[in-house]
């Protein structure tokens, strides 16, 4: 009997690949990858016009990035479990019709309550996209070529976050902000068919939904993420709205887990993956990284936008070779897998990513383009050796019953990694900033020699009716830019902090023979 036979009609088991199909199939999950992936920052340059035409006001428009982080983060731990009921083809398929249509709506948004419902499906959807792709392509290549199959895939979830904010902010002024909806359309069209032709299905297995599981774990990741999201908008734990929805998520946490360990027969997924070393260990450094990638990405375009006064468009092109740094390591670190301990690699890539945050921290208001754009290159280098080895670790040990359902939380850890690094920075720079004006602004008087200096060069004195604007306007620069250098030391000291957790990692084999694959 053939690999094959004794499967549902439509499905296919793989047992071998020859090279063109497995290219086709990377080709498939890695557009549906990029697609969601590029989603969660295009919307970001867009907002200023959405708001103008949508009719909200600058609190209400942060829902739509809201909406759709929150959707996503809830149903990220469901992959197995459609998986499992759907089987992978056919969830991958759905997802990216559901991702698709619901980008179709989003661009047709007449209003701000229709976006936010539109951005809620689109999460829910795109959810499953990333973490199909790594179990598509962790079960598919055989263990000798996993390190480059987790280096193209890591390329895919890099390079959405990197080409969004330049790519967002061309379309928007060429066209319109709804085009960063409807970009999505011919990607996710291409996506399906190749899905549908070369994707390998997995065997349905029945599984009922444990109700009681989904809500508390629903409640636990959704306030998370709305906290996350919103916390630093809202003043934190000053705002009611962001307390309660802590202590929601906290106390839904903690029944959960009572609930899963103690009650329920089937969880909603399973809690056995944290036993795995490899799974835990590379997720929870994945987590930390989150603030040296994100937190970074951040703070940049402040400092090139705010600060330099630097277009948008050289803005992402002084950004952009930290993300092409990445793209490159990730090839190299791709191909080391396998004939280095993996341990040593992703070490590297930290010792990397932490100097190049700690040079960031000696910017000034007098750099030239290039002085930015150098420290990123090893961060960006950094990255890439951090992200392929722990992505091919992640599901490593695992079974591959367990794999779609492994990489869903372990998407869930990266993303909520990635939010709470972007909450982090950003509360770092409100408050900070406050700090140094107020310091900064104790030392101002009009007896200052240095000041007298400062005014003349500008042609003003200090009883000129111009002077406490444009004296509050330098003040405020140059306290963002203190800010901004002691976020740069703190994620480099972030990265390091990774370094204790490296040693728990197993590392990879080295030499392990090929397993011969079939797609048939």
């Amino acid at each position: 009997m053939s690999a094959a036979e004794g499967t549902p009609a439509g499905s296919q088991t793989v047992a071998s690949v020859t090279r063109g199909r497995r290219l086709l199939l990377t080709v498939a999950v890695m557009a549906s990858t990029i697609m969601q992936a590029l989603d969660t920052t295009i919307v970001n340059v867009a907002l200023p016009h959405m708001q103008g035409q949508l009719g909200a006001s600058s609190d209400e428009i942060g829902w739509v990035l809201t909406s759709y982080l929150v959707a996503a983060a809830i149903v990220m731990p469901l992959t197995g479990y459609f998986s499992d009921r759907l089987g992978r083809r056919r969830y991958l398929a759905a997802a990216i019709v559901g991702f698709v249509a619901a980008s179709m709506l989003c661009g047709l948004a007449q209003n701000l309550p229709q976006i936010v419902l539109f951005r809620l499906l689109q999460g829910a959807f795109g959810a499953a996209l990333v973490p199909l792709a790594q179990a598509i392509l962790a079960d598919t290549y055989p263990p000798h070529e996993r390190g480059h199959a987790m280096s193209i895939w890591s390329m895919g979830v890099m390079l959405g976050p990197i080409l969004g904010p330049s790519l967002g902010g061309w379309l928007t002024d060429a066209l319109s902000w709804r085009w960063t909806f409807f970009i999505n359309l011919p990607v996710g069209v291409a996506s399906l068919w190749l899905v549908l032709r070369y994707c390998p299905d997995t065997e349905r297995r029945a599984r009922s939904m444990d109700w009681v599981g989904l809500s508390l774990i629903s409640i636990a990741v959704g306030g998370t993420q709305l906290v996350l999201d919103r916390g630093n908008e809202d003043d934190w734990f000053s705002s009611r709205f962001i307390l309660l929805a802590a202590l929601a998520a906290a106390v839904a946490l903690v029944g959960f887990v009572a609930y899963a360990l103690t009650t329920a027969r089937k969880p909603v997924f399973d809690l056995g993956v944290f036993r795995d070393r490899n799974f835990l260990s590379a997720s929870l450094v994945t987590m930390v990284m989150g603030l040296s990638m994100f937190g970074a990405t951040f703070a940049q375009p402040i400092l090139l936008e705010k600060l330099l006064d630097y277009p948008t468009v050289t803005a992402g092109l002084v950004m952009a070779p930290r993300g092409l740094a990445t793209m490159l390591s990730m090839r190299f670190a791709g191909r080391l897998i396998g004939r280095f301990d993996t341990r040593a690699i992703v070490t590297a890539g930290v010792l990397l990513s932490a100097w190049g945050s700690f040079q960031m921290s000696r910017y000034n208001l007098e750099i030239a383009p290039w002085d930015a754009i150098w420290p990123t290159l090893f961060q960006g280098l950094g990255l890439g050796l951090i992200y392929v080895p722990l992505a091919a670790l992640q599901l490593a040990t695992l079974p591959p019953a367990l794999s779609a359902e492994a990489a869903g939380l372990g998407s869930l850890l990266r993303t909520l990694g990635q939010s709470l690094g972007i909450s982090i920075v950003s509360t770092l720079l409100t408050r900070l900033g406050q700090s140094e004006w107020a310091q900064l602004g104790g030392h101002i008087n009009p007896y200052d020699p240095a000041l007298r200096v400062w005014l003349h060069a500008h042609g003003l004195s200090s009883v000129d009716a111009h002077t406490a604007p444009l004296l509050g306007l330098e003040l405020s620069r140059q306290a963002q830019m203190l800010a901004l250098i002691n976020v740069m030391q703190f994620i480099g000291w972030s990265a390091l902090a990774m370094l204790p957790l490296i040693p728990l990692v197993r590392p990879m084999p080295r030499g392990r023979p090929a397993e011969t694959l079939v797609l048939e």
